[in-house]
C-alpha cells in the first residue's frame, strides 16, 4: 500500500481533514512517515511528509496531501523556561548569555524562552533574571544560515572559542 504523500506546505485553508501535533523537534522536518492525530471515528491518517527542503513547520501551517486533503500543524506544548530580565539592555545581555552557548531561543521583546535546563536555569538566575516555568509551543529564532538552530555539543566541532 502506497502512502499519500506531503510535499508542499500551505497557509490559509477550510476545514482540514485532520491535525498532527508535534514538539519543536519533530517540526522540524523534511522527509518522514508520519501519523496525524485520531479523527473523531478513532482513525489516523498516515502519510509521507516529503518536502524539498527540511522546515520549521509552524503552528497552522498545512501539509498539502497528493490526494487534495490537508493535514494541520499544530504546536504541541512543552517545558519551556520564560526569561525575563530587569530592563531591556539587562535581557540583551542575558540573550548575549544564551546565544553564546549556542542555545535554541525563542525571543521577543521582553522575554526569551528556552528548553528547561537546571544549569542554564542557575546561570541566568546568577547573572540577575527572573526565570519562570511555563509550558507553551516552542517557536525558536531561525539559524543564521536560514534554518532552525538546533541544539549541538561543542565536542563535535572546533569554532575557534572555549565556553569555560
Amino acid at each position: 500500500m502506497t502512502l499519500p504523500s506531503a510535499n508542499s506546505v500551505r497557509r490559509g485553508f477550510d476545514t482540514p481533514a485532520a491535525t498532527i501535533t508535534l514538539d519543536e523537534t519533530a517540526r522540524h522536518r523534511r522527509r518522514m512517515r508520519m501519523v496525524s492525530d485520531r479523527l473523531e471515528n478513532g482513525s489516523t491518517i498516515t502519510f509521507l511528509l516529503d518536502l524539498p527542503q527540511a522546515r520549521l513547520l509552524c503552528h497552522g501551517d498545512g501539509l498539502v496531501l497528493d490526494d487534495g486533503r490537508i493535514i494541520e500543524v499544530r504546536a504541541e506544548p512543552e517545558p519551556l523556561m520564560e526569561v525575563r530580565g530587569s530592563d531591556a539592555r539587562h535581557l540583551l545581555s542575558l540573550a548575549w548569555q544564551i546565544g553564546n552557548r549556542h542555545l535554541a531561543a525563542e525571543i521577543t521583546e521582553t522575554m526569551i524562552r528556552l528548553r528547561r535546563d537546571h544549569v542554564i536555569r542557575d546561570m541566568l538566575i546568577g547573572l540577575g533574571a527572573t526565570v519562570q516555568d511555563i509550558e507553551a509551543p516552542f517557536v525558536p529564532e531561525g539559524g543564521a544560515y536560514g534554518g532552525v538552530h538546533a541544539s549541538h555539543h561543542h565536542d563535535d566541532h572546533d569554532h575557534g572559542h572555549s565556553h569555560d
